[in-house]
């Protein structure tokens, strides 16, 4: 059994995103691996240092975070913040640009890019009000089901 994505959308490579119709507004997305191989984990983070700090996380906390035989390893929100320019689209650029190597202040879920294939990696996304609330109540109903959170959310 697999963590529930109904009403979710996209489902693109990071690498197809600027050319994705992702929304503009508030909502959440996730991020997903079609392979059901055991991961490979990179020992250095290709991912931007943002403000300084190393990206790059141990492979045995790699090793401990992951949650075997589910797809989904990332949940993450996004709010129009108060200019109103951010939201969906905004948010997963950053998100790709950060795996990309560049400077950018995406720094949640950064463990997804030291797998070896984090380029056949999926994200959609599902538009919501309040993208933090629907976060948190999927990041709960996933703890339900495998009593601990996605691999990449390591934070409360």
């Amino acid at each position: 059994m697999t963590f529930s994505l109904d009403g979710f959308t996209g489902f693109v490579p990071f690498a197809d995103l600027p050319a994705g119709d992702v929304p503009t507004g508030s909502g959440v997305y996730v991020v997903t691996r079609p392979a059901s191989s055991p991961p490979v984990f990179l020992p250095q983070s290709p991912a931007g240092r943002f403000k300084g700090k190393e990206p790059t996380v141990s492979v045995s906390e790699l090793q401990e975070s992951w949650v075997p035989g589910e797809p989904v390893l990332y949940i993450g929100k996004a709010d129009i913040g108060r200019s109103g320019k951010r939201g969906l689209r905004t948010r997963l650029s950053e998100y790709r640009r950060h795996g990309s190597g560049r400077a950018v202040g995406h720094w949640g879920g950064r463990m997804i890019w030291q797998l070896a294939d984090s380029a056949d990696l999926l994200v959609a996304w599902r538009p919501a009000d309040d993208g933090r609330a629907l976060e948190k109540s999927m990041i709960a109903d996933f703890v339900t089901m495998y009593g601990r959170r996605p691999f990449a959310n390591r934070t409360g």
